[in-house]
């Protein structure tokens, strides 16, 4: 299916009006990155994992971002406590199922909190997502060891199981729901040399979702934005360190011109 270059600038200009809370139980490698980027493209990010704190958070906001990135049964707990009150509440779930299929204990705690919580969207790279599917396939590390094209009959295995959207991201982008196929074929081959920007695609799907309820096309447009960031900030830098910085700022100078004259969707 094809997106529109306007649509997909409406979410973003919503993300800007509005600026929609988005928890976050995430890893310790990636807060700073995903929070600057929340913030480069208007949206309120909070980073909490107290199990104290975490209901009320995920009760007021627009959305719930989990991520399985450095584990520890603390944080599962305050996941598992968060996604139920999200879930109670009707606000979106985006799951990233960092190194499923790396460690039985990843893929085990990524299950079982789709089990107990369903997301509206699950988001990872092509290892990630055939083995939530149970498709005996390991990760080297948290990196992908499959493209994400063969990972796209995995993907919409879940999303017809789980009633969610399941994005798999890599050179090329598959976004899948019942209803849709997307491909976003933005980006740049600079982006996975930073760590921590596949986590930050989750992260931007979460304030796509809390503006967009059609959650197949929430995640469509955060691919997109997330690509074409990525292609300008490229044109600017020297190598991965300079993409970091100059990535933030063209979620901020993000234009509709960019999208109209970038998007390969």
């Amino acid at each position: 299916m094809t997106l529109q270059p306007a649509n997909i600038f409406k979410d973003v200009e919503k993300i800007r009006e509005n600026a929609p809370l988005v928890h976050n139980i995430t890893n310790y490698v990636v807060m700073n990155t995903t929070a600057n980027a929340l913030l480069a493209i208007g949206a309120s990010p909070v980073m909490a994992h107290a199990v104290q704190e975490v209901e009320d958070l995920a009760g007021i906001a627009g959305a719930l971002v989990l991520n399985i990135g450095t584990l520890n049964d603390g944080w599962i707990d305050a996941m598992f406590r968060a996604a139920k009150t999200a879930k109670s509440k009707q606000v979106p779930i985006v799951l990233d199922p960092v190194g499923a299929g790396a460690t039985p204990y990843r893929t085990q705690t990524a299950k079982d909190l789709i089990r107990a919580s369903a997301p509206s969207i699950i988001r990872g790279n092509g290892s990630e997502i055939m083995a939530l599917c149970g498709q005996s396939q390991s990760t080297k590390g948290v990196d992908s060891t499959s493209e994400s094209n063969l990972a796209v009959d995995a993907a919409k295995i879940l999303a017809r199981e789980i009633g969610c959207t399941v994005c798999v991201t890599g050179e090329t982008d598959y976004i899948v729901s019942a209803q849709a196929l997307y491909e976003v074929k933005n980006g740049h081959a600079l982006m996975p040399r930073v760590t921590g920007l596949g986590c930050t695609a989750t992260a931007i799907c979460g304030a796509f979702a809390a503006v967009n309820p059609e959650f197949d096309k929430a995640a469509a447009h955060a691919m997109a934005v997330m690509g074409i960031a990525g292609e300008i900030a490229a044109e600017i830098s020297s190598g991965p360190g300079t993409l970091q910085v100059n990535f933030i700022d063209a979620l901020y100078q993000l234009s509709e011109t960019d999208i109209k004259k970038r998007l390969k969707a």
